[in-house]
């Protein structure tokens, strides 16, 4: 072979060698990155061009994806009342990106999860179209309908769980938006869409019921502080306490007043421990709290769950009870003030494990999995989240909430014929603005069907006049099903 030969030879191994180490490169070393990049259009195809799943309630879909004639193939569709919004999420090809259960549960409704590797196996016998799977939720499409409904446009957000179990029956934000907006394929309506949306004032893709604003529980914390004093000391709801008209705390010159500055039963400054819960008195709850002391109150507040986020799959943001710098902070967060923040999804795990006699389920929302052809792959078992209190404490609590609703603020929950158990709660924001209304409650009280927490952002009315009547009606709607 003459020289000129061999350096052709020579030059074309190193470029074929060159060629391979490359293509090793892509394809091996490279390849997550690669994928991973936004600018990846053959990666938004493959991760958006794809016939996702239904989501499902109460036998119905309430988002699906339809054939379309775009370079994604598929238009990702959802029920356009928003009644699920929050729940849902979106599926946006304009904004790569998605939220909500799109999000939680993309591997099944994208067809990727490992649960679903036969279904795969089998397209790829049959030369089938690839598909996701499907996503049931524990959620009624009856009582999410009804809180919308009872909610009659005001903002705020409604949680109902099923005590015994942890289901999510009903978790509802006002107010809400279409989903259809911002996962249409129309980039300049869905960019048009997002920022009307985010210049709301009234917040619309907030999920006030877990993940966005926290908010004072008013009242409502006083089961809390019962349940403290109640683990904490040899109280019954029988057994006289402190109960002053006005009180102030040690250290401090601010006078605790009972809600209307009204005297807490006869005036004596002693009530039953029943008498000042269903009259919601804040003063038997400040000096109370104070007696149980900052530590035991926060351990009673872990116990349900406060300072630790978790996911149902969507995510249920930490409510607060930081360490007061005194008893004066200790007793306004004894009843609900100061720097007491919660999710209705935390005041909802309250009333829940009250109803279940002391045990804390872990509240979920997805049901079951399924394969395209909605064969079943899997289904979510109860999970205990914890002891709360004792049966004891919670056969107490269920006594005072249910005399709550008989005889208390909370009357107007009451439904013929069936024992209701609930507790009221109106929190105080600022001079000037309106405080939030909320209802907590659990029927029938002998063996509860439904926990529900009702709260109204900034209501001319309270947690009885306003919330109360929302829950009634969520209440009779689950005991007619």
């Amino acid at each position: 072979m003459n020289r000129p030969v061999r350096r052709l030879s020579l030059l074309m191994t190193v470029m074929f060698l060159a060629l391979m180490a490359a293509a090793t490169s892509i394809q091996f070393f490279q390849a997550p990155s690669l994928n991973a990049d936004t600018r990846n259009v053959r990666t938004l195809y493959r991760e958006f061009g794809t016939d996702r799943g239904p989501i499902i309630v109460s036998g119905e879909s309430i988002a699906t994806s339809e054939p379309i004639d775009t370079p994604y193939k598929y238009q990702r569709t959802y029920q356009d009342d928003g009644a699920y919004s929050n729940v849902t999420g979106y599926f946006s090809t304009t904004f790569n990106s998605m939220t909500g259960i799109e999000k939680a549960e993309n591997g099944v409704l994208g067809g990727s999860d490992s649960s679903l590797a036969g279904q795969r196996i089998q397209e790829l016998i049959t030369g089938k179209q690839p598909q996701g799977g499907a996503v049931e939720l524990t959620l009624d499409n009856t009582l999410q309908e009804t809180a919308i409904s009872a909610m009659a446009g005001r903002k705020g957000a409604v949680v109902a769980i099923e005590p015994k179990t942890g289901k999510i029956l009903a978790q509802v934000s006002l107010p809400t938006y279409d989903a259809n907006s911002l996962a249409t394929q129309d980039s300049d309506a869905a960019k048009a869409s997002w920022a009307a949306l985010n210049d709301d004032e009234n917040l619309p893709l907030v999920d006030r019921t877990s993940g966005g604003d926290q908010y004072a529980p008013g009242s409502t914390f006083k089961m809390l502080t019962a349940v403290a004093m109640l683990e904490n000391s040899d109280v019954t709801p029988d057994t006289l306490v402190e109960a002053p008209t006005s009180w102030t705390a040690p250290g401090t010159t601010h006078e605790i007043d009972n809600p209307g500055e009204a005297v807490c039963g006869d005036g004596s400054g002693q009530v039953t421990l029943r008498q000042a819960f269903i009259q919601s008195c804040n003063t038997a709850f400040a000096i109370g709290g104070v007696g149980v002391g900052a530590d035991n109150m926060i351990a009673q507040a872990e116990k349900f769950g406060f300072g630790e986020k978790f996911h149902t799959p969507l995510l249920v943001t930490a409510s607060r009870f930081p360490q007061p710098e005194n008893d004066a902070q200790l007793a306004m967060d004894s009843f609900g003030q100061q720097d007491i923040r919660v999710t209705p999804m935390q005041m909802a795990m309250i009333t829940s494990a009250i109803a279940n006699d002391g045990e804390l389920m872990t509240p979920y929302i997805v049901n079951r999995t399924l394969t395209a052809d909605l064969e079943e792959v899997s289904t979510t078992k109860p999970k205990s989240y914890g002891t709360a209190m004792s049966k004891e404490t919670a056969a107490y609590m269920q006594d005072m909430m249910i005399a709550d609703v008989e005889s208390g603020t909370g009357y107007r929950a009451a439904i013929d014929g069936v024992d209701v158990a609930g507790k009221t709660g109106t929190a105080e924001i600022a001079s000037g603005v309106l405080p939030h209304a909320w209802f907590a409650a659990f029927a029938p009280a002998d063996d509860p069907e439904i926990a529900v927490v009702v709260l109204l952002e900034n209501d001319p009315g309270d947690g009885g006049s306003s919330a109360a009547p929302v829950a009634r009606e969520i209440i009779q709607a689950k005991l007619n099903e």
